[in-house]
């Protein structure tokens, strides 16, 4: 067994106060055993028994009377039947109990703020705009579809589309008028809810030239909402203000379970970009257990999370309001005035839970940014995801916070919109891992055999329906695209594309994705044991790696690096690179060429684009390979491509031509 200590460990007052334990107290009677001080058995309860678990949150957090019967009436995957005949609605379990003057939504930007909206003014406005999307003509099942960037509108257009019973998909203004076409198109939408500007790093954004392109590439509209000072620009738009001032009655519509809720989209970086189904039922639950016991938000407390609405964590920072929690709306970027601007405007607003990326995290120390001084007394917890969190970064950073701010590393994903794996207020941190698999996600690694392993790399895969699963893809009327996705390797099984190892104390490292795996010499590794040593180098700014196989056998693995001041990659500094993947890495995963780039290529959510640079490199054809609208700055797929072409000719498709010049031999 490891003797490793964990870094951070609760205190055990906060076990003993924490949502969660009082779940375990809640949970135990149905499980017929003490569930309390004991997250593994609550874990592995939450899965044995998927009916008790997901009954016990229902209950536990006083949704709408359910019938009788099973949580899970079929389990199959896909295609699990969660709570038939229960009705319930996402936007009246956010109203429900909630009135009065207490803040509902707090919404910052670069150059102003905050402005606070209580639960009243909050009520009135979802309930008015309700009002004029019906005079509208928006019916159940109807689309409306946002263009906006993260603020109360945002919220105010899901929660007033989610009331009716229509479905709601938004793209922020990070993406350009033809990426937000490429999704919200898909969905023959009737009303667009769209900004005319948005605000980043210092620059107002003028976007009416590119709302009246999206608007123009939606032919089943009809109605456009303008909002912003410029409304009145847009030819035919209706004035958002004109139609969220008016007082009317908020009467949520009960829908089935299963009845879609949004759409999400999938990156799309290597076609048409998936349209990813939830029902409100599933999202409901899936947030309560997350947000309200891995997270441990509970009313009145703040929650910000740096996101745009384009990435699923806006979906999660609104799902705050599901536990009367206020979500802070910050639209700009988290490193503008300054690198600490992010982590001033948290103490400024005494945040409990703060959200950001790996990547943020690993500006502000090489910025020389002292978290400590930023670090607000109400900040229980700090959320990281969207890439790997390197452990020497995570020490780091819980040293700079302390011991009263949990650091917790989430895993998960738009498709179940949602953490696999994670941590809890009552589990203990080690850097460079997450803590435990999330309740009622029955997570395993997957060997070569298809058989649950430990201690070695293995497949994430989920054995379990989860309540927030994809009802279905949009546009996949037999289900193939979908059972593509994610059941084509093992049937009846998740496969999610990770790469992970669970540790014998039960925590979970994240190794990048299985199909960016790097398999040198036989032996596999994730792009992210590659990253964590390299971008902790002061002359690193980022990295990216492919392994790309070759015609005849070869395998050519370099990385791409970007560097900070201007310092150009010599052989000195690549000798050092090479040094320390050697020894903090694998000697086995040297590259074969360490190549400086005049930048990383990522989603608009900000991954690292692996798997469609190293299709670049191979030679496939860029249309095919890559939608230049889902990337954060497309003018680099033609650099990548240019790379790949000079590598091919200069190395022709000779077996080994690559490999053979590896500095590892």
């Amino acid at each position: 067994m490891s003797t490793r200590r964990p870094d951070w460990t609760p205190t055990p007052q906060a076990v003993e106060n924490s949502r969660i334990t009082d779940f375990a107290r809640f949970a135990s009677p149905r499980a017929g055993r003490d569930l309390v001080g004991d997250y593994h058995a609550l874990w592995a309860w939450s899965v044995d028994d998927v009916n008790g678990f997901w009954a016990a949150v229902w209950d536990y957090f006083r949704l709408p009377e359910r019938p009788a019967g099973p949580a899970l009436a079929a389990e199959a995957l896909p295609g699990g039947v969660w709570f038939p005949g229960s009705t319930l609605n996402y936007t009246a379990e956010v109203f429900r109990d909630r009135t009065g003057t207490d803040t509902a939504v707090i919404t910052v930007t670069e150059d102003t703020g905050p402005v606070a909206i209580t639960w009243h003014e909050l009520r009135r406005q979802v309930a008015s705009l309700a009002q004029a999307l019906i005079e509208l003509g928006v019916r159940m099942g109807d689309r409306v579809v946002g263009y906006l960037p993260n603020g109360v509108q945002a919220v105010v257009a899901f929660l007033a589309t989610a009331g009716l019973g229509a479905t709601w998909a938004v793209c922020g203004q990070d993406y350009t008028a033809a990426a937000a076409e490429a999704r919200l198109a898909q969905l023959r939408p009737t009303v667009l809810i769209a900004a005319t500007g948005s605000l980043h790093g210092g620059k107002h954004i003028d976007r009416r030239a590119d709302v009246q392109a999206l608007r123009d590439a939606l032919p089943t509209l009809t109605a456009t909402i303008a909002v912003g000072d410029a409304a009145g620009a847009v030819p035919g738009a209706l004035s958002w203000s004109a139609l969220t001032e008016c007082d009317a009655e908020l009467a949520p519509v009960p829908v089935p379970f299963d009845h879609p809720l949004w759409v999400v989209f999938s990156s799309g970086t290597t076609g048409r970009p998936k349209g990813i189904v939830h029902g409100h039922g599933g999202v409901v639950l899936e947030q309560l257990k997350n947000l309200g016991l891995h997270l441990g938000l509970r009313s009145g407390d703040r929650l910000l999370w740096h996101t745009t609405p384009s990435w699923m964590m806006w979906n999660v920072l609104v799902a705050g309001l599901l536990l009367g929690a206020t979500p802070v709306c910050y639209e700009g970027s988290p490193a503008y005035p300054g690198t600490d601007a992010l982590w001033r405007l948290a103490a400024r607003l005494e945040v409990n839970v703060l959200g950001t990326s790996p990547g943020y995290l690993a500006a502000c120390r090489k910025a020389g940014v002292r978290l400590a001084d930023h670090h607000p007394a109400s900040l229980e917890r700090l959320g990281v995801t969207g890439s790997a969190f390197p452990a020497d970064l995570q020490h780091w950073v819980a040293g700079e916070l302390g011991s009263r701010t949990q650091v917790v590393c989430t895993s998960g994903g738009t498709d179940v919109v949602t953490a696999f794996l994670g941590a809890a207020p009552t589990t203990p941190v080690w850097a460079g891992e997450l803590s435990a698999p999330c309740l009622g996600v029955a997570v395993e690694a997957f060997g070569p055999d298809g058989r649950p392993v430990r201690g070695e790399v293995g497949e994430l895969v989920v054995l379990r329906p989860m309540p927030s699963m994809p009802l279905y893809f949009w546009d996949d009327p037999d289900g193939s695209r979908y059972r593509g996705a994610y059941f084509d390797v093992y049937p009846g099984i998740w496969r999610h594309g990770d790469w992970i190892t669970i540790t014998d104390h039960g925590s979970v490292i994240l190794h990048g994705r299985s199909d960016a795996t790097l398999n040198r010499h036989g032996i596999r590794m994730g792009s992210s044991d590659i990253y964590g040593p390299v971008e902790q180098l002061e002359e690193i700014a980022e990295a990216l790696v492919v392994g790309v196989e070759q015609d005849g056998g070869g395998y050519w693995m370099p990385l791409f690096v970007t560097t900070t001041d201007g310092i150009d990659v010599d052989d000195v500094l690549s000798e050092k690179i090479r040094d320390a993947i050697r020894h903090d890495a694998s000697p086995r995963h040297v590259p074969d060429e360490i190549i400086q780039a005049p930048g990383i290529p990522h989603t608009r959510t900000g991954k690292k684009l692996e798997v469609p640079v190293k299709r670049l490199l191979r030679g496939e054809a860029r249309r095919s390979v890559v939608d230049p609208g889902s990337v954060d700055r497309p003018e680099l797929i033609d650099w990548y491509a240019h790379i790949g072409a000079a590598h091919r000719r200069r190395d022709g498709t000779a077996a080994g031509s690559a490999a053979s010049r590896s500095p590892n031999g």
